[in-house]
């Protein structure tokens, strides 16, 4: 059976786990990976495994590492540096294990996208909650990272669970409420895809209203993506940044931009230090194969779990993702109506980075679409995500790619790109869809 096959029929087992008095397993052995069970309230039957390292402290941080689609959490132990980091850090790991079908994580339910609701969520709550009265772990310093299934599930811990998660990285995720269903599937194509595009007050609205009531603080947020990424695609990107910015209350301008490493953008929002309350990191000609070298020791600089002694992390080999690739069915449209236009540019010394969303605004679906438009002077494409985009420079044209070449009457298409300049950040004065003049937003 393929992936694919898997998770789209994958339905939440429901594996009753009686509440009641918390049963103490005996502690985790000192620098070994253990299985730990009755651990707590536990709906969907997750496994828990545990890393303590050698000379933990009698206050320790914990940090949550939860696995992408097919994975486990012995696998993420293996395949990460976080049990090394924790070595050097002396903080806890939790490492989770998804027992449904697929192995990916509930991250689509009504149940799941609430506090205190049931699914996937809550038992890994209750894993935290063990080792707080475990090994008097200290609640203030609770993290959360995650690759694909794993990253969609921080930003879920993160915006339903503020009281619990003090920060939290999500490598290939997606924001949170994206994968939302009614219907029980555990697929949303157009989310993966990058189909969905919300306003930040949306997009945070959605966070907000998963635990009514709650004034308290919200975590921070550190987001990875690649712009190759063809599994969850590159759009989530801007998209998790537009909600954690409302969340917090901030702007969408970054307040630094610079390039740490060849190939990544760092944007960061809200401060310039390490420990802002966002911050976005872009992989330019990455795929969906997290996490790749240095970024584990970069999150765990951003969570604040680094203590004295070098940050540097060791070299690891890339853990690659599976590809899923639901299957989309085309279809035939009419000419196209009226269209509007949002170009958002994110600029920095030598380079930008554009979010383009076309809105259709007319009263017939728009298929095969094609965008064009003038480039000022300088300004040339390196690479796009969504679109085709050719020529580089100058005038040029965005055409649909296979999977989102038709726009609703109501709806919009986004797509994106990188480009280079030589200081004229200007943005292009017309666009035309299908030959047709566009209004700008």
């Amino acid at each position: 059976m393929s992936i694919r096959s898997r998770i789209a029929g994958a339905v939440a087992a429901a594996v009753a786990i009686a509440a009641g008095a918390l049963v103490m397993a005996p502690p985790a052995a000192s620098a070994q990976l253990t299985e730990v069970t009755g651990f707590g309230t536990n709906p969907s039957g997750l496994r828990m495994h545990l890393y303590v390292p050698d000379g933990v402290g009698a206050r320790p941080a914990v940090l949550v590492a939860v696995h992408y689609c097919t994975g486990s959490g012995p696998a993420f132990y293996s395949g990460t540096e976080f049990a090394s980091l924790a070595d050097r850090h002396k903080f806890i790991v939790i490492y989770p294990s998804a027992t449904r079908s697929g192995s990916c994580y509930d991250v689509s339910s009504p149940q799941a996208l609430r506090h205190d609701g049931g699914s996937d969520p809550v038992g890994i709550v209750s894993m935290v909650r063990y080792v707080e009265q475990r090994y008097n772990a200290d609640p203030g310093r609770t993290y959360a990272v995650g690759a694909s299934s794993g990253g969609m599930m921080t930003n879920v811990l993160l915006g339903a669970y503020p009281d619990v998660f003090e920060a939290g990285a999500s490598y290939m995720g997606v924001p949170f409420a994206c994968f939302a269903t009614t219907d029980g599937s555990s697929w949303n194509s157009a989310c993966a895809n990058g189909q969905i595009s919300r306003t930040p007050q949306q997009w945070g609205d959605l966070v907000r209203a998963a635990y009514p009531g709650y004034t308290g603080a919200r975590p921070r947020m550190q987001i990875w993506h690649g712009t190759e990424d063809s599994t969850l695609r590159y759009p989530n990107f801007q998209e998790q940044i537009k909600q954690w910015t409302n969340v917090h209350g901030l702007s969408q301008t970054p307040s630094r931009t610079d390039q740490p490493q060849a190939n990544w953008t760092r944007t960061r929002y809200g401060g310039t230090g390490t420990n802002v309350p966002v911050e976005a990191v872009s992989l330019q000609g990455v795929g969906h194969n997290l996490p790749v070298s240095g970024m584990a020791g970069a999150t765990i600089d951003f969570l604040g779990l680094a203590g004295p002694g070098p940050t540097t992390s060791p070299t690891v080999t890339p853990t690659v993702m599976p590809t899923i690739t639901p299957t989309v069915t085309p279809t035939v449209t009419p000419p196209p109506g009226e269209c509007r236009v949002t170009y958002t540019m994110n600029t920095w010394n030598t380079g930008f980075t554009t979010a383009v969303t076309i809105a259709n605004t007319g009263s017939a679906p728009v298929s095969a679409w094609s965008l064009a438009f003038t480039l000022p002077s300088g300004q040339s494409v390196t690479g796009a995500w969504n679109t085709t985009l050719s020529p580089s420079s100058g005038q040029v044209t965005a055409r649909n790619v296979s999977y989102n070449g038709t726009i609703a009457p109501g709806a919009s298409a986004s797509f994106g790109f990188q480009a280079t300049h030589s200081g004229n950040t200007a943005e292009p004065s017309a666009f035309t869809l299908n030959g047709t003049p566009c209004t700008t937003a």
